[in-house]
């Protein structure tokens, strides 16, 4: 009898001890956080098949759960998975989470946002190889969104179908493996906000045969462009200081190399192993082309040019921005075409209140520049909205002769430049607005006309003073 019961007792426990799960939901197993209400999708007593759709919340027990992350192993060897659609409240996928999907064909990912942003320990689109922005609609132009800072690392890793990419100003950092074995892109567009392009980032990216790094841009990790074997022709700014092992190595149809940096980056030996460059050309800066020539692995390339004229085409600088504001809002305008601004707006009013009655006209503080694809930003162009209160004499038709003032809050955008003060507001004709010193002399005063009012100061840069315009003064700094 005793002999049998161990065997038995085991039979018992092994459905207990291969699929440990919390809950199942819609043919989905959860493991539950019961602190945070969040849980993680987990394997369970089935296999995943066909097309899975992974909720951003659902109830269980009267509870309401996020999911924000799928874990270790959880759809390893679902050889009958086709289809992965996966929520914006997702921040994790855990090793091995897909390993042996192979039959995995759609990754759908309606917030291409928030895929930026998770930390991939595996992704599904090594296997699928294509993204998906619904169920019908496939991506292959891949437009970042704005609000994109960072583009995690391996958030595109191996997914071929893509043929091009735009990424946004917004974007300063590309992580390692970002877009790995990427083999359909053609094109990708690098903006000027981005300053390290990591490790692997386009590792295996063939379809590519030309890339131009922009000027922002001071570190190029190891492997970077490591496989590209389509590429013929790279630009390196001046900006660039390091180029890691094996950056551009197996790139073996490399004919032309423009490095605008005077001074040599530092450069791994490797950089450009199995890239041929003893048969390719290297244009340099004039000045610096003896330095090239002697140190290695640049020292390597069969062919020295200088650069005509020496300049950098990115050193092309973006007109400074205009700023204006009518209509209750804000516009900018630059003498350069096809430009982007980058703008900040901050609420210099931020404090506690404690009276009943609060005002809402705040001043903001606004600062933008433009910003374009081979050229450098532009500067920054600064200004200070508020309001305040400008009295008005107010007549009907039918009482011509009882006018009476009234006073009526009212906007003014105050740019320091140079010396010069300009207020505009169309809505204050006629206030007279003065200037003075922080210690309280008059520096000038003029009157809003046509929309605006020009004051001349003989103050340098760096100088604060004081505009006073109706019931309102504020403080302010020479740009």
């Amino acid at each position: 009898m005793k002999q049998h019961l161990l065997p038995i007792v085991l039979l018992l426990l092994m459905p207990l001890m291969a699929h440990a799960y919390d809950a199942e939901v819609d043919g989905i197993y959860y493991n539950l956080i019961p602190k945070g209400n969040i849980a993680e999708v987990t394997s369970g007593d089935k296999e995943y098949t066909g097309d899975v759709v992974i909720p951003e919340k659902f109830t269980y027990e009267e509870v309401e759960y996020s999911v924000t992350t799928i874990g270790y192993r959880t759809f390893r060897d679902c050889s009958g998975l086709t289809s992965v659609t996966i929520p914006n409240s997702v921040t994790s996928i855990e090793v091995c989470a897909f390993y042996g999907c192979r039959g995995l064909k759609k990754v759908i990912v309606n917030d291409i946002a928030a895929w930026c942003g998770i930390n991939f320990g595996d992704n599904p689109l090594d296997y699928a190889h294509h993204l998906y922005s619904d169920e019908n609609t496939e991506v292959t132009d891949l437009v970042i969104p704005n609000s994109v800072t960072t583009i995690a690392s391996c958030a595109f890793y191996g997914c071929s179908g893509l043929t091009s990419v735009n990424i946004p100003n917004s974007v300063t950092s590309i992580g390692d493996n970002a877009f790995e074995y990427c083999s359909g892109l053609t094109s990708v567009n690098i903006p000027n906000s981005v300053t390290s392009i990591g490790g692997y980032a386009f590792y295996g990216c063939s379809g590519l045969t030309s890339v131009t790094i922009p000027n922002s841009v001071t570190s190029i990790r190891a492997y970077a462009f490591y496989g590209c074997s389509g590429l013929t022709s790279v630009t390196i700014p001046k900006s660039v200081t390091y180029i890691g092992g094996s950056a551009f190595a197996k790139c073996s149809k490399i004919e032309e190399v423009y490095c605008y940096a005077e001074n040599v980056p530092t450069t791994a030996a490797d950089a450009f192993q199995d890239s041929y460059p003893q048969y390719a050309t290297l244009f340099v800066p004039a000045n610096s082309i003896n330095d090239y020539k002697t140190t290695a692995p640049w020292s390597e390339f069969g062919t020295f040019k200088t650069i005509e004229g020496g300049a950098d085409p990115g050193t092309k600088k973006c007109a400074t921005p205009t700023i204006r504001y009518a209509d209750k809002k804000l516009s900018y305008s630059c003498e350069t075409e096809g430009v982007e601004y980058i703008s900040e707006i901050k609420d210099a009013d931020i404090r506690k209140y404690y009276d009943g009655e609060i005002s809402l006209t705040a001043t903001y503080e606004i600062s933008v520049y433009a910003t374009k694809t081979g050229c450098e930003n532009s500067d920054v162009a600064t200004a200070t909205l508020v309001w305040t209160e400008a009295v008005f004499t107010e007549t009907t038709p039918s009482t011509p002769t009882s006018a009476k003032a009234v006073s009526q809050a009212v906007p003014l955008l105050i740019t320091a430049q140079g010396s010069t003060v300009t207020i505009q507001s169309r809505e204050a004709e006629g206030q007279t607005v003065s200037l003075y010193t922080i210690d309280g002399k008059t520096l000038g005063s003029a009157s809003i006309l046509g929309g605006q009012a020009i004051i001349h100061t003989n103050l340098p840069a760096g100088t604060p003073f004081i505009v006073k315009a109706g019931a309102r003064s504020v403080r302010m700094l020479m740009r």
